[in-house]
């Protein structure tokens, strides 16, 4: 129960933070090996959620997989506006992972080439719940929930 207080209060102090614009980081490289695991419209926004594995993250951006790195997956989203097709790349994003042993894992995605991403760890089998949180730049909270099984 505390840390879904602690959760819900973290989201809408995202509410007030300084809106993040993705940036392109465009030059790191070979092209990504990602896959689509979610597309759902909320509100008039298409969220499409993609996740990679750390190695593959690495190579595309043309680097080494560091030892210390404990993440074993890459989850990022990307946002469009329904109406115009346009990409939102600015706001906040917060995910939260229910791990398959009811532990969970949460953080605020970082804007980076066009999409939102974060580094996270899925090193147990089973299905892994991914709730998001996100809020545009017409203020508006919205939320997209999934389940992502890994082997």
């Amino acid at each position: 129960m505390k840390k879904n207080i602690a959760f819900l209060v973290a989201l809408f102090v995202l509410t007030f933070a300084v809106n993040v614009k993705a940036a392109d980081h465009s030059s790191h490289g070979a092209e990504r090996k990602t896959a689509t695991v979610h597309e759902e419209v909320v509100e008039g926004v298409k969220a499409t959620f993609n996740v990679q594995t750390m190695s593959d993250a690495m190579k595309a951006m043309g680097m080494d997989m560091p030892r210390e790195v404990k993440e074993t997956h890459h989850i990022s989203v990307s946002f469009k506006d329904t109406k115009t097709g346009k990409a939102l790349t600015e706001g906040t994003v917060a995910i939260k992972i229910q791990n398959p042993d009811k532990t969970s894992q949460s953080k605020d995605l970082n804007g980076m080439h066009g999409h939102f991403g974060a580094d996270f760890n899925f090193s147990r089998s089973g299905k892994y719940g991914i709730m998001c949180k996100f809020v545009t730049r017409d203020g508006k909270i919205r939320q997209a929930k999934f389940w992502y099984p890994v082997k």
